[in-house]
């Protein structure tokens, strides 16, 4: 695996962006796999991270999936890292995404197939921009809240108190006062609240995925807000619907980042995973 750092036009601006070549000998190994032509990812990235991610979660993950035989592209939207520009928020991302992308293809012309991959709002601009050009899409913990008070769903909220009622400690714990009942009244009263609208923004990004006629996973930490309202303001029945048992927003647990390797090498391979509920 090498890595190369470049620039890349978009509107007038400069974008940074990254790419790690894939291994030759696993390259190889994956085309058998494939047929002809070759897979890469499109990693975008959420909020106003610079592309290595947090902690270098980003520039970690693309090495691991470039040593398994996928180029893996990121870049700095405008206004961000690197990038020169206004930064312009998750909504107004499409054409740093477009630019991003005519890149790796230049960059890599035997790409036959370009799987984006984004966390948050960025998995967010990948639904609202979902005609930009991938052909597939790996999307996790998808970002719909767009008035957010700290709560968690009320539908999340009644989840958490009926399972307190179903652990005899926490029954002990109410019975010998151990438990505040100011704090319970008020959880008890956001549990009770209807479930709010879905937004306009979940309601776009329903719209955006709706025109995308390639494969998509969605990919969801259990433990993670973000994916909790997502899911309130979503289809809970989807059958594209992944959850990872004990994972944090960014799956930075051991376990939850093998989980989220699996699933999207998997959507890199075009193959089903294992288990999509596990």
């Amino acid at each position: 695996m090498s890595r190369r750092h470049l620039a890349f036009a978009c509107e007038g601006d400069t974008l940074a962006g990254t790419l790690d070549d894939a291994c030759p000998e696993r390259l190889l190994q994956a085309a058998s796999r494939r047929g002809p032509g070759e897979s890469g990812l499109l990693l975008v990235t959420g909020g106003n991270e610079i592309r290595a991610g947090a902690f270098a979660g980003q520039a970690q993950l693309a090495a691991r999936i470039a040593a398994a035989g996928f180029p893996v592209f990121r870049f700095d939207r405008r206004g961000v890292g690197d990038s020169s520009g206004e930064n312009r928020g998750f909504r107004e991302s499409g054409d740093d995404v477009s630019a991003a992308l005519a890149a790796f293809r230049r960059e890599c012309p035997g790409l036959a197939r370009v799987v984006g991959f984004g966390n948050c709002d960025a998995a967010s601009a990948l639904m609202l921009g979902a005609r930009l050009g991938c052909d597939a899409l790996v999307l996790a913990n998808p970002w719909t809240i767009e008035h957010d008070d700290g709560a968690p769903p009320p539908a999340v909220i009644r989840e958490r108190y009926a399972a307190r009622l179903r652990d005899p400690k926490a029954l002990v714990r109410l019975a010998t006062g151990k438990v505040s009942l100011r704090k319970l009244a008020s959880g008890v009263g956001r549990a009770l609240r209807p479930a709010p609208p879905p937004g306009s923004l979940a309601q776009e990004m329903s719209e955006g995925l709706a025109r995308f006629a390639g494969p998509v996973a969605i990919l969801l930490a259990e433990r993670d807000r973000t994916a909790q309202a997502f899911v309130a303001a979503w289809d809970a029945g989807d059958a594209r619907l992944a959850w990872c048992a004990g994972a944090s927003h960014a799956f930075a647990e051991p376990e939850a980042r093998e989980w989220l390797l699996e699933r999207v090498l998997a959507g890199l391979d075009g193959r089903q995973p294992s288990s999509n509920f596990d």
